[in-house]
């Protein structure tokens, strides 16, 4: 038992960011279930406390939900679409972005998803439908990574069975699948899919630019996480000597020069396509990935 735990443990930790979002997809979808059996109560309350509500007077008392909302899922078939389209997508982004980045675009569109539900329900109410209910499920991280890798890098290639489509192409069927659904039973979600593949859009342009408009929301990340990480109050830190140059130090000038490849490389994939990139190329994309 003490060895199937360790392999358990082991295995968790050699996991990437996306894979445990998935897993905690997984297993909020499974607490649902298990609050359902136990409870006898219908499965679309489960988790109602996780939903993004539509009405903005329910919304204010449950503010949490506008990110939760993403690890929401009750239909199993929803929960496997969005988890099987996120590993795919998320193996490019691990290898192509470094993990901080990826995990930007994924969470600024789940917020802008949950923020442009609110906003058409809210200022447009008329153009919903009554049966509109709250909001569940990460489609919206989902494209807006999606729709970051397409219009980053619009002119490479992959399979789509026996031929070769520009990510470009799909990018768009992606957004005219969405706007014919505003349509359709599930107008809410769209709306989310919507949002979540605008800001995956403005997050690519804009770098392509030199501007990663991630950067903040980063910092408001790493300012969370470091309130529930453990420090020692003994703990003596001392400050050691560094080598500059030109005002920075080895560190910092190191990551420079390491960005400034990496987006070289993501410039050349672009234009000529990932199959274009030495050996060299592709393990170095590869090590960043992982850091």
């Amino acid at each position: 038992m003490t060895s199937l735990n360790n392999d358990v443990k082991d295995k968790l930790k050699n996991l990437n960011v996306f894979e445990k979002i998935m897993a905690v997809n997984v297993l909020i979808f499974i607490i649902g279930w298990l609050i359902q059996v136990i409870r006898k109560i219908p499965r679309s309350y489960t988790l109602s406390w996780l939903e993004l509500p539509k009405e903005l007077s329910d919304f204010i008392v449950k503010p949490w939900t506008l990110f939760t909302y993403g690890f929401t899922h009750y239909d199993f078939f929803h929960l496997l679409f969005n988890m099987v389209v996120l590993y795919f997508v998320s193996r490019s982004m691990v290898n192509l972005f470094p993990s901080k980045q990826s995990l930007s675009i994924y969470f600024l569109g789940i917020l802008a998803g949950g923020l442009s539900f609110l906003l058409v329900y809210n200022v447009l109410p008329n153009s919903m439908s009554l049966t509109v209910g709250s909001l569940v499920g990460a489609s919206a991280g989902v494209n807006a990574l999606l729709i970051f890798l397409c219009a980053y890098m619009p002119n490479r290639e992959t399979r789509f069975f026996l031929i070769s489509i520009k990510l470009w192409h799909i990018g768009v069927a992606i957004v005219i699948f969405d706007v014919i659904g505003l349509f359709g039973a599930n107008q809410g979600g769209k709306v989310a899919h919507l949002g979540g593949s605008l800001i995956g859009y403005l997050y690519a342009t804009q770098l392509l630019k030199g501007n990663d408009i991630g950067t903040g929301f980063g910092k408001f990340m790493d300012s969370i996480t470091n309130l529930f990480s453990k420090k020692s109050p003994l703990k003596t830190v001392h400050r050691s000597k560094k080598n500059t140059i030109a005002g920075h130090n080895k560190e910092e000038f190191n990551e420079f020069n390491n960005q400034k490849k990496i987006d070289l490389i993501l410039d050349k994939i672009s234009k000529s396509g990932y199959e274009s990139l030495t050996k060299e190329e592709k393990a170095f994309l590869f090590k960043a990935g992982k850091n």
